[in-house]
C-alpha cells in the first residue's frame, strides 16, 4: 500500500513536470484562469446583491429576520443541484463562457447564490455589533444616518464583513470545480478528466491545484481581516485618549 502511495506520488510530479500540461487549452494556466475568472466574476456578482442587503438590514435593523432567515436557506440548498436545475436556461441562452462551455452561467448563477448567504449575514452581524455608546456619540455630533454608516459602523465592521468575504470566497474557489461536470471549464476538468480516462495522476492534480488555490485565497483575506483588525485597535486607542478616563475615575 506505501509503494503504491509513492508511485501516485510520482505520477503526480511526472505529470506537474510535463510540459505539454503547461501550454494550451486545457494547460494549467488557461485552466487557472478560467477558474479565476468564474470566481471573481461570482463574487462581484455576489456583493453587488448582499453588501446593499447587509448594510441596510444592519444599519437600520428592519425585515433582519427575513432577510438572514433567506441567507441561511439559500446555504442550505446544493449548489450542484442549482447547478442542475439551472443548466438547461445555459444552453437556451447559449452562454458562452471563458472556456466556451455552455455551462458558465449555471455555474456561475450558483457560485453567486453560495456566496450571498455570508456575506449578507457577516455584514449584518458586523454593524449590529458596533458599540451603541459610538452610535449615540456620532449622531450627537451631528452626523447623519448615511455618514454614521460610512465613517463609524462600516469602519468598525470591516473585519467582520472580511471574514464573511473570506468564507464566501473560499467556498466559490472550491465548489467551482462542479462546473466541470456540466462540461465549464476551470481546474474542475482535471478532476472530470482523470476519473473519465482513470488517469489518477491528472485527477490528483487537479485536486492539489484546487486546494493551493483555495489555501491561497484564505490567505490573502486573513491578511487583510488581521489589517483591519489592527486599524479598528488603532482607532480605538485613539478614542480613549481623545476622551479621557471615564467620569468616575477623575479625582
Amino acid at each position: 500500500m506505501l509503494q503504491g502511495l509513492i508511485d501516485q506520488v510520482e505520477a503526480v510530479g511526472l505529470w506537474f513536470a510535463d510540459p505539454v500540461n503547461w501550454s494550451g487549452n486545457d494547460g494549467i494556466p488557461n485552466r487557472l484562469t478560467e477558474h479565476l475568472v468564474i470566481c471573481l466574476l461570482s463574487m462581484f456578482a455576489a456583493l453587488l446583491v448582499a453588501l446593499p442587503i447587509g448594510l441596510y438590514i444592519g444599519h437600520t435593523d428592519r425585515l433582519s429576520f427575513l432577510a438572514v432567515q433567506l441567507a441561511n436557506i439559500g446555504r442550505a440548498v446544493p449548489s450542484y443541484a442549482v447547478m442542475a436545475l439551472l443548466y438547461p436556461l445555459s444552453i437556451a441562452f447559449s452562454v458562452m463562457g471563458p472556456g466556451g462551455d455552455i455551462a458558465y452561467l449555471a455555474t456561475f448563477l450558483a457560485m453567486v447564490l453560495l456566496a450571498i448567504p455570508p456575506v449578507v449575514t457577516s455584514t449584518y452581524a458586523g454593524l449590529r455589533g458596533v458599540d451603541g455608546d459610538l452610535l449615540e456619540a456620532a449622531r450627537g455630533m451631528g452626523m447623519r444616518g448615511h455618514q454614521v454608516l460610512r465613517r463609524v459602523e462600516l469602519p468598525l465592521a470591516l473585519p467582520v464583513l472580511l471574514t464573511g468575504m473570506r468564507i464566501a470566497s473560499v467556498q466559490v474557489v472550491a465548489t467551482a470545480t462542479l462546473g466541470a461536470v456540466f462540461g465549464g471549464g476551470g481546474l474542475g476538468r482535471y478532476i472530470i478528466q482523470g476519473q473519465a480516462r482513470h488517469d489518477y495522476a491528472r485527477l490528483w492534480a487537479g485536486a492539489i491545484l484546487v486546494a493551493l488555490l483555495a489555501m491561497a485565497t484564505e490567505l490573502v483575506f486573513a491578511w487583510f481581516v488581521r489589517r483591519a483588525d489592527r486599524n479598528v485597535q488603532g482607532a480605538g486607542r485613539t478614542v480613549d485618549a481623545v476622551a479621557g478616563p471615564p467620569p468616575d475615575v477623575v479625582r
